[in-house]
């Protein structure tokens, strides 16, 4: 038994790790800069043609007309995730709407688009977009289910960082800086935020706490850069 364990302490030693504290996970890029590699438009295999890549941001070209169907939809990753903390830059054009999902379960045969399972953190022109005049809504929002600090986001057009932290039980939406929501999930309070929203008779919102993360296709032109993940 001691031959056993020192054997796994030199090991762990020799990766670089610590015998007395678990190796920590390190962030890993969602987004290459140059293609749309790790993504795919929900229900289908592949990103639709309007998520474009241009000077290194994801950029969703809705001035397409050919947004919401097989050439954009909204994308979800690869990889599927429970405790994490995401971070990311997003801008949005003028009186345009979108989103960052998560816990997004793959599953179109069952669920038509992803926020029928995945809650949000809401990407708006709070000023532009009607949206904007409505309670849990704005920018920074868990969509429909609690409004967020004010005074976070940053005029149309400029870059925003936003994060979403994840975390057995807790979580924390932060843009630019400013905590705009803090939480928790899976208990009662969690079902009675659900219970007073518009999600109120959708079964499977919110129900698996491990899923996919997704970027919303909601007809308006939007970009992200910079999307990093760390499990934790």
């Amino acid at each position: 038994m001691q031959i056993l364990l020192n054997t796994a302490v030199t090991l762990t030693l020799l990766l670089g790790g610590n015998p007395e504290k678990p190796v920590k996970k390190n962030w890993v890029s969602l987004f290459d800069g140059t293609t749309t590699r790790g993504w795919k438009s929900y229900g289908k295999a592949y990103a639709g043609e309007a998520w474009k890549v241009v000077d290194g941001a994801l950029y969703l070209d809705a001035k397409s007309k050919q947004t919401q169907n097989t050439y954009g939809g909204d994308i979800i990753s690869e990889t599927a995730y429970e405790n994490f903390h995401l971070k990311l830059e997003w801008k949005i054009a003028a009186n345009g709407n979108s989103g960052i999902f998560f816990w997004v379960q793959n599953d179109p045969a069952n669920q038509s688009t992803v926020w029928l399972t995945g809650p949000e953190m809401q990407v708006l022109d709070n000023d532009g977009h009607y949206d904007g005049k409505i309670n849990k809504h704005r920018a920074g929002n868990l969509y429909d289910l609690i409004a967020g600090t004010e005074g976070a986001v940053k005029p149309v057009g400029e870059w925003n960082k936003a994060e979403i932290i994840v975390n057995k039980g807790k979580l924390q939406f932060i843009l630019n800086g400013i905590t705009t929501v803090t939480t928790t999930y899976g208990n009662k309070n969690w079902d009675s935020l659900i219970a007073g929203s518009k999600f109120k008779d959708m079964p499977a919102f919110a129900k698996k706490i491990k899923g996919h993360i997704a970027l919303q296709d909601h007809g308006d032109d939007v970009w992200f850069r910079n999307i990093l993940i760390k499990e934790l």
